[in-house]
């Protein structure tokens, strides 16, 4: 990226406490060997001055990071507490028409059985959810998705315009919280589907204002590997909730226990989380901006000069050359402290030639993607063996997709590695539609589903940080939220996909990833390339880099 240098010698007051001073100084009173003024956007900051992933972004990158924990509870908690747990048939009863060689309790005489665990286990036995009242399960799972798709969208929005990243994180804990807790209370199956509802709403936000938070004060060099190790902290979080539902059990304890994190996150986590510098920039508060950068800086060990002053990208490439005289230094102060806000929306996307493709794409392997990560994780519920070792050893089992994912981002780029995941999970999801599921053959069927989801996994999180580097930062949660909503569709269908039987889901989830992977062919690779600001740097700057 550009740098812009310039030179004054005016006097910018030396009674002025540092911290009180424009970004943009006079040379005037420059020690000797002090470089000359500069204006410089973030990334070129970051990787001149202030380090791209040093103390400060490290501890800024894990406290933002564990939110993703939160959405893991929020997100599971369903498949213990809407589980259809183990039934018996009750003494004396056997006369009565129970059979325990019986797979369900349809058709069975009512009072000849009852529920292991008491009415209180889960929604199923409470309110009755099976045989003709099945599909209410599926029902209450699919609206918590279609809130997730709503929120995403909004808050993608609100979090790119005057609310913030950090302050829209702060706004869907304290929801999720509030609705995660009443949803315990839950008089009914109805208010209970209300309040999945509206916890979904606020939980389609979580994750994307935490990731774009997270890899934001990131360095370009480190964003792709900072990017992907986000979703450690999901995986950790469904592992950690599969051992928290084995110690409460009960449904209703279940969603209070995983509902009071959000609110110590509230309390403990975010006090210690900043806003993003680049939301501060875009929204012409370039003090706070400035003032954030030098904290980075001193955290790092670094040193910003007084000098250094940050501009958004497209100032940068349309002037690189510039001096500002004696006459023009206090004007030029001046605007900077008063710059408006640069805002963008969806429409600002679809104008544009560069962005309106990749936002089209984004969304379609988004919700292929969705539709084969959680069609398959949905078969865990089919495989009749303990539920909480099944849960825990899927997540585990995600980690290493994560870790080789990381690895190979920065070597080989998003572009041929978003292919390779795809059409991985896709080969093994076809293999799985061709086997039959009797014999060795159920096993054969189980390890293609296993490596389905593995190439899927590291997909799924590949797909954030390449939608984050596709946009830029004027529009990039609103890009995020749309392709999350996308990704949200897939969820709410991949339990309908399941419903097929047979071989049927596996040919459909390996349609998905072939033809994600042939969409991803039409996607820019952004390895290297700067986290643009707006709209014009990006069209500046894309059409620069063809150029070349």
């Amino acid at each position: 990226m550009p740098t812009r240098s310039s030179s004054s010698s005016s006097d910018s007051g030396g009674d002025q406490s540092p911290e009180l001073r424009s970004p943009l100084l006079s040379n005037a009173n420059k020690p000797a060997g002090e470089p000359e003024s500069e204006k410089l956007c973030i990334d070129d900051m970051l990787q001149k001055y202030c380090g791209e992933f040093g103390p400060y972004q490290m501890k800024h990158f894990v406290l933002t990071s564990l939110a993703w924990a939160l959405e893991a509870f929020h997100t599971m908690v369903m498949i213990f507490a809407d589980r259809e747990p183990t039934w018996q048939c009750l003494d004396g009863a056997s006369g009565s028409g129970c059979d325990a060689r019986a797979r369900t309790v349809c058709g069975l005489e009512p009072g000849s059985w009852e529920w292991i665990g008491g009415l209180g286990s889960s929604t199923v036995a409470e309110w009755g959810l099976v045989c003709e009242e099945k599909y209410k399960v599926g029902l209450a799972q699919a609206l918590f998705f279609g809130g997730c798709m709503i929120g995403a969208g909004i808050f993608g929005h609100l979090s790119d315009s005057f609310l913030g990243r950090k302050g829209s994180l702060t706004v869907v804990c304290i929801v999720n919280t509030i609705f995660g807790c009443l949803t315990a209370f839950s008089p009914n199956y109805w208010t209970y589907v209300l309040f999945r509802l509206l916890t979904g709403f606020s939980t389609g936000g979580v994750g994307l204002c935490a990731f774009v938070l997270a890899t934001e004060p990131v360095g370009p060099t480190k964003r792709g590997a900072a990017g992907m190790s986000t979703f450690y902290f999901f995986s950790i979080g469904i592992a950690i909730l599969s051992c928290v539902a084995y110690v409460f059990p009960q449904w209703r304890e279940l969603y209070i226990v995983s509902s009071i994190p959000s609110l110590l996150f509230l309390i403990v986590v975010l006090p210690f989380v900043s806003e993003s510098p680049r939301w501060y920039l875009i929204r012409g508060r370039i003090s706070e901006a400035m003032k954030l950068m030098r904290v980075i800086a001193n955290s790092n060990k670094n040193y910003l000069p007084e000098g250094v002053v940050l501009t958004l990208d497209e100032e940068a490439s349309n002037d690189n050359s510039t001096t500002i005289t004696n006459e023009d230094d206090q004007t030029y102060k001046e605007l900077l402290e008063s710059k408006e806000a640069i805002s963008g929306s969806l429409i600002d996307v679809m104008k544009s030639p560069v962005t309106r493709i990749r936002l089209f794409l984004a969304v379609a392997i988004n919700f292929l993607c969705s539709v084969v990560y959680y069609g398959l994780s949905l078969n865990v519920v089919n495989l009749e063996t303990n539920l909480y070792i099944n849960v825990l050893l899927n997540a585990v089992a995600e980690m290493p997709a994560f870790t080789i994912t990381a690895i190979l981002l920065d070597k080989y780029g998003r572009k041929p590695l978003a292919i390779g995941t795809l059409w991985f999970s896709g080969v093994f999801c076809f293999l799985g539609s061709l086997v039959g599921n009797v014999g060795v053959w159920k096993v054969v069927r189980m390890v293609c589903g296993i490596l389905g989801i593995f190439g899927m996994a590291g997909t799924y999180n590949l797909l954030f940080i390449y939608t984050t580097e596709l946009f830029p930062t004027v529009v990039r949660n609103a890009a995020l939220g749309c392709a999350t909503q996308a990704a949200q569709m897939g969820a709410i269908l991949a339990p309908f996909v399941v419903v097929l039987g047979g071989g049927l889901p596996f040919a459909v989830f390996a349609m998905c990833g072939v033809v994600g992977g042939m969409f991803a062919f039409y996607l820019p690779e952004t390895l290297n390339k700067p986290l643009y600001d707006t709209m014009t740097g990006m069209e500046d700057g894309e059409g620069a880099f063809r150029s070349v």
